[in-house]
This record gives structure tokens, C-alpha cells and sequence, in this order.
């Protein structure tokens, strides 16, 4: 299967928290395609760019759920501004009166880390800005959303970070500042399995494999039409996925009246398409964090062969 039935979701309501571009618009469009209402919110809209000064904007995304069966509906939100989140919760419980999932994506940090920088000489301005964008922004909207989730039993939070438990448990990340962002948020969300589990909700931390997002293309100098030729520069980038692949993870946990048995765990796409059997766009399943283990960290050629 490619991923839920466009009825799967069709009475659920869910707020997709930075879902301008990458992972947040693919789990916007697919959390639609299965007929979910959902609300993207982020700061780049159509009459105002965010500093990342990049096209993609949520007016485009709530246009994609849309299209895709869904309905989208875009709200311009800063997420480190508590009041921007309160009047967002407080709008969805007005017109919808209930919350059935909720993802926390913001990030918008790409361009704030330096690669193999340590901590003494990573920009203090930057790291610091990371961090709150990473882990305050998702703490601020889960305090506002969590009583509208709670509502109604069996809501969902997928808490989105970068690596798996087990793998960032032994591998360095990046940086100082980018490690520990990205280990925070795997504790929210076990942290948040241990306060909602009792309350009837789920919580998870997911993770996308190497994603061909936006930012990843234009970096690589290619489109989603011709991704493969990026291999010649990396070879690895074999195994690499579109960010609708980590949306059809979230429609699929989010369709699964069992899903209980995940909370307060750490998930990845790869690992949820071999439970739940949906593809990406393409029709393979690629496992991006086997295949780091097994052949890319251990240095060796690339091949894809049985890991998508």
C-alpha cells in the first residue's frame, strides 16, 4: 500500500506546528490525503518571509492538503511567541472543538549550526537561537495544545527530531548545539508518553531518514525529478527519501486504533513502513538509520540493495 485511504482520517482534526516546507508539509499533505482537517502553521506566508528568506510558504501547504482530499488551513504562527499559540489553540478549539493529532515540527535551524564545530568555537547567538527554536517552541505549543488534544481520548503527539534514540545515543550529532537539540526532543516525547499515557493520548518521537527536502535538493544542486544524479557527488544519497515518506508514518500511527503501544517510544519512518506496509512516493521503503548502521558509519560502498 502507498499509505492510509482518504477516508482513514476523514472526521479527525490535526495541527501540524512548522509545516512551510520539508517534513512538516509532508505530513501536512499526507495527514490530508487520509482526510484530516488540519491547520499548518510557520512564519513564511505569502506577504511575509521568515529569515530563512526561502519561497515555500503555508498558504502553499494548506493548498496541498487541499488538493490532496484533506483540508488545509493555514495559520501564521510564531511558536516562540506563547500569546501566537494561545489564540492558534484557542481558534481550533472554536472551529473544531477538538484536536485529534498534533506534530510538533518547528525547527528552522539549518542555517544556525556549524558542521563539526565544537562548542567554544560554534557562534554562542546561534547555538542559543537553536536550541530555543528546537526545544522551547515545542514545549510552548504542546502547554497550549495538550488540553485540547486531551479532550477527546486517543489523541496523538508526534514530537519530530533527527535520529533515533539508540543511534544519537552513540553517535555525535553535528555539533554541541545541534546534538543536544535533537536528544531533547526524543525526551519530550518520552517524557510526554509518561504524563498523556495515564490521560487516554499517545506520544512518540519520529524520525524522517535522509530526507530530500527542499533545503536537501537546492544544496545538492538537483530537483525531486532527477535526485539520482546527486549520487555522484554522494554516493549514500541512495537511500535518501521525500519528506511524504515520514507523512504517511504520522497518517498511519495516526489511523491505528493500537497505536498506544508506541508511546513514549523512538520511531522512524524506515521502521514504521515495515509495520505498516505503506511506500513512499516512489514504491520502495527505504530504512535510512539501518543502513547508516550498517554500511555507511562502518565506511562502507554504497549499496542500497534490501534496505529499500
Amino acid at each position: 500500500m502507498s499509505g492510509p485511504s482518504q477516508e482513514t482520517l476523514r472526521d479527525k482534526v490535526a495541527l501540524v506546528a512548522g509545516a512551510t516546507r520539508g517534513a512538516g508539509r509532508g505530513i501536512a499533505v499526507e495527514l490530508g490525503a487520509a482526510g484530516a482537517t488540519v491547520y499548518v502553521t510557520g512564519r513564511s506566508t505569502r506577504e511575509r518571509r521568515s529569515e530563512y528568506d526561502r519561497p515555500e510558504t503555508i498558504e502553499d501547504t494548506a493548498d496541498l492538503v487541499t488538493a490532496a482530499g484533506g483540508r488545509g488551513i493555514a495559520v501564521p504562527t510564531d511558536h516562540l511567541v506563547p500569546a501566537e499559540v494561545e489564540t492558534l489553540v484557542a481558534r481550533i478549539a472554536d472551529e473544531q472543538g477538538r484536536l485529534d493529532v498534533l506534530v510538533n515540527d518547528i525547527w528552522g535551524a539549518e542555517k544556525l549550526f556549524e558542521w563539526d564545530t565544537p562548542l567554544w568555537e560554534h557562534d554562542l547567538d546561534n547555538g542559543r537561537r537553536m536550541l530555543r527554536l528546537a526545544v522551547e517552541t515545542h514545549a510552548i505549543t504542546s502547554h497550549h495544545a495538550l488540553p485540547l488534544l486531551l479532550r477527546t481520548p486517543g489523541g496523538l503527539v508526534v514530537e519530530m527530531t533527527d535520529g533515533t534514540a539508540e543511534y544519537n545515543r552513540d553517535t555525535y550529532r553535528v555539533s554541541f548545539f545541534y546534538d543536544i537539540a535533537k536528544a531533547s526532543v526524543l525526551r519530550m516525547a518520552f517524557a510526554l508518553g509518561h504524563e498523556l499515557g495515564p490521560r487516554g493520548a499517545t506520544a512518540v518521537a519520529l524520525t524522517p531518514g535522509w530526507m530530500r527536502s527542499e533545503i536537501m535538493l537546492e544544496a545538492f544542486g538537483v530537483t525531486e525529478e532527477n535526485w539520482h544524479d546527486a549520487e555522484e557527488r554522494e554516493p549514500h544519497f541512495a537511500i535518501s527519501e521525500t519528506p511524504y515518506y515520514v507523512g504517511r508514518a504520522v497518517a498511519a500511527l495516526a489511523a491505528d486504533p493500537g497505536r498506544a503501544r508506541w508511546n513514549g517510544q523512538s520511531l522512524s519512518s524506515g521502521q514504521l513502513a515495515q509495520v505498516y506496509g505503506f511506500t513512499d512516493r516512489d514504491g520502495s521503503r527505504p530504512d535510512a538509520w539501518r543502513y547508516m548502521v550498517e554500511v555507511q558509519d562502518k565506511g562502507g560502498p554504497a549499496d542500497v540493495t534490501g534496505y529499500r
